[in-house]
């Protein structure tokens, strides 16, 4: 028989509630539909209320007959904190990105400094203060000052600088950009105030610069505000505006002479090495004069003494032999011939040497005249021989005439 088929005792209804908590045939002819979502809320509900301590109805008819039950009243609090220390615990992470620094207080009071990377610290215990230390930034100040000789000058600085030590920078100073930004300007009055004013207008503001950045970082590192000072930059320096032109008018005037200067400069550094050169050749020509001239009377010293040492052995072949050299340096410069021959025999004389070289650029004479000068030569040579062996053998004193004996 089917469980819906009419007839008979028991129900087979399998979502009828025959059979459980006490319903019995009462409800079992009654209950023939799909489930109650009413009556599975109203299970569920008295399961937690069961778990927590409470009295849960039981059956599916009217009146419940279950026994209430001790509560427990530590339960439910007991969840609650579960609950509230997973939710703080995973509240306690972060994550410190590359440029920056995480500064740790604990109960107020510094812990340490964490690198980049996810980091725990438990919550509303420690406190984390993210510093980056790898911006660079930029401050612009333009104030109105007065320099030593009481003159007026507005100037436009700019700084920038970056975070050194965190730290420093979150503990030691109340509002670091407002510490830099006074002492910027205290920095700056400070060295235009010792400044005159051409000078801040004109070719002193890279000396200005320089002065307010190692003041204005003597000051950061004397707070302990934990900053590197990068770069300090006039941006520009003026006079005030019912002077400015003729400001204007001595910078150019300046700008010119400066460039009158250099021009100047270039010049004299063309001249100077051409004329250093020329002294330079002039003394070193002079130096070579002074040395081949004391070389030279060095050498004639030397042969000198030589001289003297042969001609203090044999005076007489000296005497000669020093004659004989003078004789034929001189009538070496002369064109004059002398010739020592007999009267009674007049000699022709031939001017070969002028002769041959009058011909050397010409054409050359023919075999007879050679023939005939060297006959010439040939006879007047013969001549002296033998005028000379005469004399030898007679002992006379016709000879050459010697002077200077």
């Amino acid at each position: 028989m089917a469980w819906n088929e009419p007839g008979g005792g028991k129900q087979n209804d399998p979502w009828s509630g025959g059979g459980r908590g006490g319903g019995g045939d009462k409800g079992g002819g009654k209950n023939q539909g799909p489930p109650d979502l009413d009556e599975a809320l109203k299970k569920f509900q008295d399961k937690i209320n069961r778990m927590l301590g409470g009295r849960g109805k039981r059956g599916g008819g009217g009146k419940g007959s279950g026994g209430g039950g001790r509560r427990n009243s530590f339960t439910l609090p007991g969840l609650l904190l579960v609950v509230a220390a997973a939710i703080w615990a995973a509240s306690g992470f972060y994550l410190v990105d590359q440029s920056e620094r995480g500064v740790v207080l604990r109960f107020g009071k510094y812990l340490e400094t964490v690198t980049p990377g996810l980091h725990w610290n438990p919550p509303l215990i420690d406190d984390v203060r993210m510093v980056n230390v790898t911006r660079v930034r930029s401050l612009t100040q333009t104030q109105s000052m007065l320099t030593r000789d009481e003159n007026i000058v507005e100037v436009e600085i700019s700084a920038q600088y970056q975070v050194a030590n965190p730290r420093d920078y979150v503990l030691n100073v109340r509002d670091p950009e407002l510490s830099i930004d006074n002492s910027l300007d205290s920095a700056l009055r400070h060295v235009v105030g010792g400044t005159e004013m051409i000078d801040i207008l004109t070719s002193g503001r890279e000396i200005l610069g320089s002065s307010v950045a190692s003041r204005l970082q003597s000051y950061q590192e004397a707070y302990g505000t934990g900053i590197r000072l990068q770069t300090i930059n006039i941006e520009s320096t003026s006079a005030p505006e019912p002077v400015i032109d003729a400001f204007d008018d001595v910078i150019r005037a300046r700008e010119d002479r400066q460039r009158t200067i250099n021009e100047a400069m270039a010049y004299a550094n063309a001249i100077i090495p051409e004329a250093q050169g020329r002294a330079q050749r002039l003394i070193e020509r002079g130096q070579g004069y002074r040395e081949s001239v004391v070389a030279e009377a060095q050498g004639a010293a030397n042969r000198f003494n030589s001289l003297l040492v042969e001609y203090q052995q044999s005076p007489e072949l000296m005497r000669e032999r020093l004659y004989l050299d003078a004789v034929s340096e001189v009538m070496g410069r002369t064109e004059k011939v002398l010739l020592d021959v007999d009267e009674s025999s007049p000699v022709m004389y031939l001017p070969l040497d002028q002769l041959r070289s009058g011909s050397g650029s010409g054409s050359r004479s023919s075999e007879d005249d050679s023939l005939s000068d060297n006959e010439v030569d040939a006879e007047l040579l013969e001549r002296i021989r033998s005028q000379q062996q005469n004399s030898s053998s007679s002992g006379t004193s016709s000879g050459l005439r010697r002077e200077g004996r």
